[in-house]
């Protein structure tokens, strides 16, 4: 194999293997999205525990949680949901600073639920966008690892084989997982932005993307430039191949 080959695979491979890891801790982490009030933590010191108890509530709408994540620093990822109370927060106790987050996950029932035209209102009617846009950012992310992973036993069976042209289907499978990462960062995008057209945020708050969305904003560049070396080397090498074939046949 041909050294350009051999370094272009092993740059693709680090490549693939960084943005494998940066998809993998976005999805588990919960700071796609981050709240930041200024109003000083003893305002929300009496009120603490009922609106723990209103967020983690079976009967908390996207409304009554996302209320709750304006008032408490909430973040938000794509699985859980957490806001930031006081640990000590009973009647009797007095004011602190001394602050602990909570966490909630959202179920596989929330994350198909309707969204609603106005939220909280279920007689309001369903919101199609909105909807669509939740369970899109949902299910992309897992379809991304998956077509990586699918495109790395590929590569291995292209290395068992000592063949370069499998890595054109490695290509192709990042080329797509790079669409579907690309995909979810503008469904939550776009899903934010709705929610607060329909929620503004209150003048003391501020909103502002976290760092596990911009691991996802990283990972897709980094599929999409795993994929052109991968398509890159097997087809050069293809033609390289085919052009000497002739060559000794002539």
């Amino acid at each position: 194999m041909d050294n350009r080959f051999a370094t272009a695979l092993v740059i693709a491979c680090v490549l693939s293997l960084i943005s494998t890891i940066y998809m993998a801790a976005s999805i588990g982490t919960d700071f796609w999205y981050e709240y930041h009030t200024l109003s000083p933590a003893e305002n929300v010191s009496e009120a603490g525990r009922s609106i723990w108890e209103e967020f983690v509530s079976e009967e908390a709408d996207e409304k009554t949680y996302t209320d709750a994540l304006f008032r408490c620093n909430g973040t938000v990822g794509l699985w859980r949901r957490c806001i930031t109370v006081p640990k000590n927060s009973h009647w009797y106790s007095p004011p602190e600073t001394d602050m602990t987050t909570n966490c909630i996950s959202f179920s596989l029932s929330d994350q198909f639920m309707e969204k609603y035209i106005e939220p909280g209102n279920h007689n309001s009617g369903t919101d199609l966008n909105r909807t669509y846009l939740w369970r899109l950012q949902f299910l992309l992310p897992f379809v991304s690892l998956g077509l990586m992973c699918f495109g790395a036993l590929i590569g291995l069976c292209a290395c068992a084989c000592r063949s370069l042209y499998p890595a054109i289907a490695t290509g192709v499978l990042h080329f797509l997982a790079g669409l579907c990462t690309l995909g979810l960062v503008g469904c939550y995008v776009a899903g934010i932005e709705l929610l607060h057209k329909k929620l503004p945020l209150p003048d003391d708050v501020r909103g502002e993307f976290g760092w596990s969305f911009c691991l996802a904003c990283v990972s897709a560049p980094l599929q999409f430039m795993a994929a052109a070396l991968f398509i890159w080397a097997a087809r050069t090498n293809r033609k390289e191949f085919t052009l000497l074939k002739a060559y000794r046949v002539a």
